[in-house]
């Protein structure tokens, strides 16, 4: 891309690039580049690339897309829906900014002010995407991100790199290093901005799970899904001028509900390449694809989002595991409230899903619990399966107290009478209250069920004696009938 605004000082160096590229053209041995047929030929034969989650049995079957690699994934659990050739080594292009932003959102302030160095505004090459930035001018990091994720401006990738880190090499260092940190095992990067290098690469799962950090700070987002921004003279830059985006699916050319950002990317050897993200139904699905044609980057990518949103389906892992819940005893709970508000000891998190087919539940899935957890609130993790494809997890937590602070407002008129209160020191122990309010539900319910016991013993003994009562009286009648029977035998 030319330069979006000239100065007096960059017309000799236009000229003289010009003059170059001329006797180039003419010195140097004709290169034979692809027709427009022949790019089309090779992007229909990628369709019939395999697609590695279409050998999932019973799981949905993905859309052929002409991209050399593309994945789907879900930024929040790391649940590949979509997978074709996820781990194949290939040039990012423009792509690589976003772990340029990412890393500068991390370790700079937006008001910092960023100088260009002559470095920053000439190492790049000709015709290369930039902003026209010249040396010598300063803007915001906050300006500077603008024109990194909206314009793709190069220069301000390099500035950005040695405000951050004191040069560009060692901002590279520093790209590799939080590319390891966030899991990428197939990357290397040689440079600020995905200019053209044979060992600039990665794989669109290693940039999935950039992205997946990119995409979690809401600055970034926001940012990222600016169509269109406005940049006005100022004391250190003079010129007035707009940046466009060049994503189609946040400019609103192709129209998608839940787009949260993206970043396109274009060398002669990449091609076209393209990262989106969008959340809706529960899901934060992030995009990537590598290797199309325009337009197919953004078709290809509507389709796979269409793909993701029809046929697959968030569930909730605490109400619907019923395998590893945990049932402590009804007086055996922890918290600080004695009368009722305590808390299991050990309970599933409740905010963690899974990502499943639309044709199966949760209990279709296998399950396994990994007991080596670090972190002290946490006993184990539960991860799901479905036939051995990754679809979520779980922690198992132990619950941990708060400190109550009970605070009363006493009205009082008198000024000298003052109150200390006395914290409580600090416990790293869990503390296992017993809930007094059950424990006295509990010995009144025993209390009733012994009196009805008593009650009813005593019932059935005053019948037992009512009865023996009534026999002996009988018994006595019947002797005096038999008495006077006998005398009515004799004549007195």
């Amino acid at each position: 891309m030319l330069c979006s605004k000239l100065r007096g000082s960059r017309y000799i160096c236009l000229l003289l690039t010009l003059s170059v590229l001329c006797c180039s053209f003419w010195l140097t041995p004709f290169t034979a580049y692809a027709t427009l047929e022949e790019l089309e030929a090779e992007a229909e034969a990628r369709k019939s690339l395999p697609v590695q989650t279409n050998d999932i049995d019973n799981w949905p079957v993905g859309p052929a897309i002409s991209a050399e690699s593309a994945i789907l994934m879900d930024a929040n659990t790391g649940v590949i829906l979509y997978a074709k050739n996820i781990h194949k080594k290939s040039y990012p292009a423009s792509t690589t900014k976003i772990l340029t932003c990412l890393i500068a959102m991390e370790r700079g302030n937006l008001d910092d002010m960023v100088t260009f160095s002559h470095d920053a505004v000439f190492s790049l090459p000709p015709r290369s995407s930039n902003m026209g930035m010249d040396e010598g001018e300063s803007i915001t990091l906050e300006q500077c991100l603008y024109g990194i994720l909206v314009g793709s401006a190069n220069e301000v990738a390099n500035a950005v790199g040695e405000h951050i880190s004191g040069s560009i090499d060692d901002f590279v260092a520093d790209m590799n290093k939080r590319a390891e940190e966030l899991g990428c095992t197939d990357s290397h990067f040689m440079n600020t901005n995905g200019l053209p290098d044979d060992d600039h690469y990665t794989t669109v799962y290693d940039l999935a799970l950039i992205s997946s950090a990119f995409f979690q700070n809401e600055m970034l987002c926001k940012i990222d899904n600016t169509a269109r921004y406005h940049f006005e003279p100022t004391a250190t830059q003079p010129d007035d001028f707009i940046l466009k985006n060049k994503h189609q699916m946040i400019t609103g050319e192709i129209a998608y509900e839940g787009v949260v950002g993206g970043k396109t990317g274009y060398t002669d050897a990449a091609r076209q390449t393209l990262v989106t993200c969008v959340e809706r139904n529960g899901m934060k699905l992030i995009c990537v694809v590598f290797k199309e044609e325009s337009p197919a980057q953004f078709t290809d990518t509507v389709e796979l989002f269409d793909y993701g949103f029809n046929n697959f389906q968030v569930m909730n892992i605490s109400e619907n595991e019923d395998k590893y819940q945990i049932e402590p005893s009804d007086f055996l709970r922890t918290g600080n409230d004695i009368f009722g508000s305590s808390k299991p000891i050990l309970s599933i998190d409740s905010d963690s899903y899974v990502i499943i087919p639309n044709t199966i539940t949760f209990h279709d899935l296998d399950s396994d619990i990994d007991y080596s957890i670090s972190d002290e609130s946490r006993i184990a993790q539960i991860r799901y399966s479905y036939h051995d494809t990754y679809v979520g997890s779980a922690y198992l937590d132990l619950a941990s107290d708060t400190a109550s602070t009970y605070e009363f407002n006493t009205n009082t008129e008198t000024t000298d009478v003052s109150v200390e209160r006395t914290e409580p020191e600090p416990s790293h122990s869990t503390t296992i209250f017993i809930n007094v309010k059950k424990v006295l539900i509990g010995i009144l319910l025993f209390a009733g069920i012994a009196i009805l016991l008593l009650v009813v013993r005593a019932f059935i003994v005053n019948n037992r004696n009512a009865r023996r009562r009534q026999n002996r009286v009988k018994r006595k009648q019947n002797r005096k009938e038999r008495i006077r029977s006998d005398f009515d035998d004799f004549d007195f």
